[in-house]
């Protein structure tokens, strides 16, 4: 990121919003909430994960799969044109169809022109009750574009978006990598909730893990994080089970894990925040954790098991 005297500060806003089975519905409501943070000032703006649609990976179904669009395509163009109008960097979601047979849970970042800065296509791929994700999504390429690492910030006007997506959030490894090729923040497009029948004790051990692992990202990382998620109750159409239901609490974090805004557990919501760009750079000046990193130790990372 620049840090000219004029440009030290960004606002970011994120959306959290229901979700309809009518496409074109879930569509007016984000573009109803992204132009009402553009009015406020958001210089960039970030949405939830699938957005356009509901939660569709409760069971499974092929015929869901006509959800798909490729890229460019309907939704991404209509993203395009929104972030072209208002003169912001959007971060969408899109149920990418990129060849036949190959889907992907992808967030798409457009600049402040409308163009395709770049793709983030989801890497970890959960596969759980509630959650079936692995019939509908192949996991983003470890390696594109020239050898570059899946995990690679998204180049933008307002600076690198580390941008991952749900399941992503509870890997370090992740964030770390983007950390270390140059992210000046991390995004995490999200769609997670509760298992309508669990405990109340058990809901809320399950809702603060989620907060305090991507608090433990930004400060492990020195970075900003931008954790915007869904909110509602939406059915399992298959009915074996009662449903999710959404637990909002999307965050906005500085790079000390510190809240700087936070949504609750059932509104739809704007939040807002403005980051000073050099923080990063101040806090990794007292805490160096990059600077005593003992990378000569780390081999065995790169096993499934430590024998």
């Amino acid at each position: 990121m620049s840090n000219t005297p004029d440009d030290n500060q960004l606002s970011i806003a994120a959306i959290q919003q229901k979700c309809s089975a009518d496409k074109a519905a879930s569509l007016a409501t984000s573009e109803v909430l992204i132009r009402e943070a553009a009015k406020g000032g958001a210089q960039l703006i970030v949405l939830q994960e699938l957005h356009a649609t509901l939660y569709f990976c409760q069971t499974e179904d092929t015929a869901v799969f006509e959800l798909a669009e490729p890229i460019p395509g309907p939704t991404s163009n209509r993203l395009s044109a929104l972030a072209k109008e208002l003169g912001i960097v959007l971060v969408g979601s899109i149920f990418e169809r990129r060849m036949n047979g190959v889907y992907h849970n992808t967030a798409v970042v457009f600049d402040t022109d409308g163009s395709l800065a770049g793709i983030y296509r989801k890497m970890h791929i959960p596969d759980d009750p509630g959650f079936y994700e692995k019939f509908y999504f192949t996991p983003g390429d470890a390696r594109f574009n020239e050898g570059h690492s899946g995990f690679t910030p998204i180049e933008t006007s307002l600076g690198k978006l580390g941008v991952l997506v749900c399941w992503d959030q509870w890997y370090p490894e992740a964030a770390r990598l983007m950390a270390l090729a140059g992210a000046d923040l991390l995004i995490y497009p999200t769609a997670i909730g509760w298992d309508i029948t669990d405990e109340p004790d058990e809901q809320a051990r399950q809702l603060e893990a989620w907060v305090t692992v991507q608090r433990g990202h930004a400060i492990a990382n020195n970075l900003p994080v931008i954790a915007p998620n869904r909110v509602g109750t939406e059915p399992d159409p298959s009915g074996q089970s009662n449903g999710i239901r959404f637990w909002g609490n999307s965050f906005i974090c500085g790079p000390q894990g510190e809240f700087l805004a936070r949504a609750d557990e059932h509104s739809e919501s704007i939040l807002t925040a403005t980051l000073d760009r050099n923080r990063t750079e101040s806090v990794r000046r007292i805490w160096p954790y990059f600077r005593d990193r003992r990378i000569d130790a780390y081999e065995d990372i790169l096993k499934r098991v430590r024998d």
